[in-house]
């Protein structure tokens, strides 16, 4: 069961104080839910940012900081583009990754009905995921904002009672508010991955199997990535996600991020090296244990 409480320091009997991990978002946001399974055996305290940008700012400066944590994919949305280039831009190393259905609900102030609604407030992936829900309610309009727990927050602060919001059940409970339809995504197979984020000079061994990811571009010719990933396939590599984002100045060049676990006695260093002569700029963005996935 997911523990829901706020650690803020150290209990009676504890040796070390909580890890702090940063999250982009506010108290109640899927960020944090994730966090809290990744960490379930230890204390942590979410520490917020209003950005992807700011959580890897803190997260890289130490800034009362030990981990973040970040989005990178939807089932339904698809793939967070620009975390991909904060990713190969950071110092910083993917120590984990965890699976978090997301269902998402609809809230307001208590007492107020859905027809006494004229707006719903939430993060634009979470309007995405809901928005054939509100066809059947064209009164009301849908106003992006930067965070599902925000959006909540805001009307517990200012008692907005005509404004809703799409968010976790745990931002309802924190922030007070009635749910007036539960998990309104469209697609009940809503899942987000998110990633563990942590200095390099911190990494420890992993045992059992290991799922690498890693970035690099190829030349712009016939047939480039197809020889990297027929090497691949030589080695018996295992490609669970391959991801292209348009390198910036080069127009039609691509940069390829693959996640991938090696099967068998190779090892994930033979299989970069041996792609190393047909990639640039190939970077290892981290070796961890595959993730575990849950529900809430």
């Amino acid at each position: 069961m997911l523990n829901t409480e706020t650690q803020t320091g150290s209990e009676p009997g504890q040796t070390e104080a909580p890890l702090r991990v940063s999250i982009q978002g506010y108290a109640g946001a899927f960020h944090e839910i994730a966090a809290r399974y990744y960490f379930e055996d230890k204390a942590i305290e979410v520490v917020p940012a209003h950005t992807f940008d700011e959580l890897i700012q803190a997260t890289e400066a130490r800034k009362q900081v030990n981990l973040g944590i970040m989005a990178i994919e939807n089932t339904l949305a698809g793939s967070l583009m620009y975390n991909y280039g904060l990713l190969k831009q950071s110092s910083l190393q993917i120590v984990g990754e965890v699976f978090l259905r997301i269902k998402q609900n609809l809230m307001a102030w208590p007492g107020t009905s859905i027809h006494d609604l004229t707006e719903v407030h939430s993060h634009p992936m979470a309007i995405a995921q809901c928005r054939p829900f509100f066809r059947q309610y064209p009164h009301i309009r849908l106003v992006e904002m930067e965070d599902t727990a925000l959006s909540a927050k805001l009307i517990k602060e200012k008692e907005l009672k005509h404004i809703g919001a799409i968010a976790s059940t745990l931002a309802a409970e924190m922030y007070d508010l009635e749910i007036l339809a539960h998990s309104i995504e469209t697609n009940k197979k809503n899942h987000t991955r998110f990633l563990i984020l942590d200095h390099p000079d911190s990494l420890k061994d992993i045992e059992g199997p290991e799922k690498v990811s890693i970035c690099f571009s190829v030349d712009h010719s016939s047939g480039s990535l197809y020889k990297v990933l027929a090497v691949l396939a030589a080695y018996n590599i295992n490609l669970t996600k391959i991801q292209s984002t348009p390198i910036i100045g080069k127009p039609w060049e691509y940069q390829f991020f693959v996640d991938f676990i090696a099967e068998g006695k190779v090892t994930h260093e033979q299989a970069i090296e041996a792609i190393q002569p047909l990639t640039n700029e190939l970077k290892k963005l981290g070796i961890y244990k595959q993730g575990n996935h849950y529900e809430y």
